[in-house]
């Protein structure tokens, strides 16, 4: 159908993701996905048991705005276990409806027309149009091109009296890095005495590698109570369909974002909630994540390490990096469409994730996949 009218588009340099993009070339090859970060494998039979149950015990309608109680007492109760903070399940804890509501609530609650908002690239690409459609300016700075870590003075630099907010994901996305106590120390120096907004970004909580420490903004009085912290049931329980995700903020915080979020989604759905109760009684259902990550991630690596392509390190999250400058001076862009079609493997390039493009011949692979797919994808890209 034609339309008559003609849209003036506030984000109109905005097309369709990256993700769905290489999503539907795959499809077309028949290519493995090494480029989603999303499970492959079933999620416990018990969690889908739980939701099944939830929903013959009538469990079906509304939820409350914030969460059902039972979740974000279980929320509450959690986060005092492993950080020491206690939550006020009440006022300071909120159910979403994914952790990319979160961010969209977050942000659209808490910036304002002419604010500026620093974040850190290559990024999750949702933050910097978030951000511009609340009328703000994104701040992006590019993460050391050599080991794509914080330079610290570069932020100080960009702070103005104008910065509202500074969005951190710790482990990252897509670099797989992870913030150290330096990080926290900057982090702290740079803020303090500010109204300057943290908004962590903390998908990957659970899934650190190598014996680090999960540096959580609630694990710091001082950065806490600046601090939204956005989660996901979905990362955590392989169940990224489902949509479900967490909030935690001090009340005044929490306070403007559930007036977003209750126009947004109101609730998030209620028979995973129900479920999610159950599974986090079970404290092994996700702290056994970083061990069962970290061996998916050396297997591929293992797999990978007859082939031209230069690894680099990956302490956190469902991905690595991998250079293949070494070998091709090809755009990554080119580079990935012809592993698509050559090596029926379907990968991410890394310029996908920066503003402005940027290209240092990497890519970026998600090992959240079953064994059998990870063996078989690293035996194509050996090929190439």
């Amino acid at each position: 159908m034609q339309s008559a009218m003609q849209a003036r588009s506030k984000l109109p340099d905005v097309g369709t993701t990256i993700f769905t993009v290489i999503g539907q070339l795959a499809a077309q090859h028949d290519a493995l996905n090494l480029s989603q970060g999303a499970p492959n494998f079933a999620p416990d039979a018990k969690l889908i048991d739980g939701v099944a149950h939830a929903m013959r015990a009538g469990h079906n309608q509304y939820a409350p705005m914030s969460g059902i109680a039972a979740l974000r007492e279980a929320l509450a109760d959690k986060v005092q276990t492993l950080y020491g903070v206690r939550y006020d399940p009440a006022s300071e804890v909120t159910v979403i409806a994914s952790a990319s509501e979160g961010l969209y609530s977050t942000i659209s609650a808490l910036v304002h027309p002419g604010d500026e908002v620093i974040y850190f690239e290559p990024s999750f690409d949702s933050y910097g149009p978030i951000v511009r459609l609340q009328g703000a300016t994104p701040v992006p700075i590019k993460l050391s091109p050599d080991d794509f870590h914080v330079n610290w003075d570069e932020v100080a630099a960009a702070i103005t009296p104008r910065t509202r907010m500074i969005i951190i994901n710790t482990p990252h996305n897509p670099t797989a890095t992870v913030f150290g106590e330096a990080d926290i120390a900057r982090l702290k120096a740079l803020t303090r005495n500010t109204d300057i907004v943290i908004l962590s970004d903390e998908v990957y909580e659970h899934v650190v590698f190598d014996g680090a420490k999960h540096q959580s903004m609630a694990c710091h009085s001082e950065l806490a109570e600046r601090s939204v912290i956005v989660s996901s049931f979905g990362k955590s329980y392989h169940v990224t369909g489902w949509r479900v995700g967490y909030c935690l903020a001090p009340a005044e915080l929490m306070n403007e974002i559930r007036k977003v979020h209750q126009f947004m989604v109101f609730s998030a759905d209620t028979p995973m909630q129900y479920a999610f109760v159950d599974a986090l009684a079970h404290r092994e259902s996700y702290l056994g994540l970083s061990a069962f990550y970290q061996q998916k991630r050396d297997l591929l690596a293992h797999g990978l390490r007859e082939s031209r392509f230069e690894l680099l390190p990956s302490k956190g999250s469902f991905f690595m990096l991998a250079r293949f400058r070494g070998f091709s001076n090809e755009k990554d862009s080119d580079f990935v469409l012809r592993l698509i079609r050559d090596a029926r493997v379907a990968t991410i390039p890394l310029s996908a994730f920066y503003s402005d493009g940027t290209d240092s011949g990497l890519i970026r692979l998600s090992f959240s996949k079953d064994d059998a797919t990870l063996i078989e994808g690293a035996r194509r890209l050996c090929e190439i």
